[in-house]
């Protein structure tokens, strides 16, 4: 006959062996702690903290955002970067420079302590604020390489004038501003370096115009009402990231590729993620050519007459978006294969490459996809990992310009 113990002395043999078991295990994480790398353990733990913490899921935010002392450890922003433009410093090299002047009297010879003085510099430079302050720029603010304009802790607005060009430069970072209500400026002499100024023939008005640059970031913005594009890149840029901004009050929202005929701009990558689509917009968040597009896990709440749009053949890698169709029952379709500013048949674009992952597609959006789905062509439009668009919403909570104060979490 074979002796059953009963459940107390298994209790009880437990009860015994438990701290040995403790010391054992506490022993052996001492162990594989010694055995990691330092920068493996704390990069673990900080991730870990965030979790439990402030972590929203949104892995530009959570990167920093957690930091009650962020106003100690800026630069700590230029490592947070993802996607396309993942790669742009900016200014973290440099010194930083106090704009602590509004005023913007001459373009050719900034006063010092003004933003345009800051952005023209030949050294890198991470630019921040002294205090609130609207600026009204009189002539196109024309940047210089490596820079980070960095608003966070103050209310800065650029507004009703000119606004941002970024030409033919390389690693800027643009974070925290307040950008509207820009206007055509132009035919006027206006300097971008400490060594150069030249005559500017009339500009569009665009709230950040990039021509010809790359490795760029532009994060949690706000803008709005501008007499052209809220953002535009053309002319061969590539290597961007427009991340956590907040578009509202625009029809033409932002244009990535110059022209159908301008071939250069194949090779542009741009990626779109996390930012909230607003009221008030009509088209164009974006409106493509030619290159490689990530659109991933943005909230499109508005527009009045399609989402995203595209000609001469971009691939558009559409991902875990949120797309909420107006009420008009013949804007529903997210999508627009435009050309010369007209509808293309089927014949012509049926071999682009669009498609639609895991969106969201409520009040009867809709999203036309096409192409055979390359390997290769999607490859080169993706920049990141998608999460589920059911999360869309706490991705992009926290859109367009923050609310940062000393001393607690921005």
């Amino acid at each position: 006959m074979v002796k059953v113990h009963s459940p107390r002395c298994f209790i009880t043999l437990i009860l015994l062996l438990l701290p040995l078991l403790l010391t054992t295990a506490n022993a052996f994480n001492h162990y594989q702690n010694k055995k990691q790398p330092r920068t493996i353990r704390n990069y673990t733990e900080r991730r870990n903290l965030n979790f439990f913490s402030c972590g929203t899921g949104n892995p530009i935010d959570d990167c920093w955002r957690c930091d009650k002392l962020w106003y100690r450890n800026r630069k700590r922003l230029a490592d947070c970067a993802i996607g396309f433009g993942r790669n742009a410093i900016g200014g973290r090299d440099g010194r930083y420079y106090v704009v602590t002047d509004p005023s913007d009297n001459d373009a050719v010879n900034p006063k010092p302590g003004t933003l345009r003085h800051a952005v023209i510099q030949d050294r890198p430079l991470w630019i921040v604020f002294k205090r609130d302050m609207v600026i009204t720029l009189k002539q196109e603010l024309i940047m210089n390489s490596f820079k980070t304009i960095d608003a966070r802790g103050f209310n800065v607005h650029i507004a009703h004038g000119a606004c941002i060009t970024i030409q033919y430069i390389t690693n800027v970072i643009i974070h925290g501003l307040n950008i509207h209500d820009c206007i055509q400026t132009g035919n006027a002499m206006v300097r971008s370096s400490p060594s150069h100024f030249g005559w500017r023939t009339m500009a569009d008005g665009d709230g950040i115009s990039i021509f010809g640059a790359s490795h760029i970031w532009i994060d949690h913005n706000s803008l709005a009402n501008c007499s052209d594009g809220l953002i535009d890149a053309i002319i061969g840029s590539t290597a961007i990231t427009i991340s956590n901004n907040f578009f509202t009050r625009h029809n033409e929202v932002m244009l990535l590729g110059h022209s159908d005929s301008y071939v250069r701009d194949k090779h542009m990558q741009v990626t779109i993620a996390y930012n909230h689509f607003g009221e008030g917009l009509v088209q164009r968040m974006p409106r493509c050519r030619h290159g490689y597009f990530h659109v991933v896990n943005n909230d499109y709440t508005h527009w009045e007459m399609y989402a995203i749009g595209g000609s001469a053949n971009p691939t558009i890698n559409s991902q875990g978006n949120r797309y909420l169709a107006p009420l008009n029952t013949h804007a529903k379709e997210v999508t627009k294969r435009v050309e010369t500013g007209e509808y293309t048949g089927e014949d012509t674009w049926k071999n682009w490459n669009w498609r639609s992952d895991g969106d969201l597609l409520l009040n009867g959006a809709y999203f036309t996809a096409s192409g055979a789905g390359s390997a290769a062509s999607y490859a080169r439009a993706s920049s990141l990992s998608a999460q589920s668009s059911s999360v869309v919403g706490t991705l992009t909570s926290g859109a367009g310009v923050l609310n940062c104060r000393r001393g607690i979490m921005c």
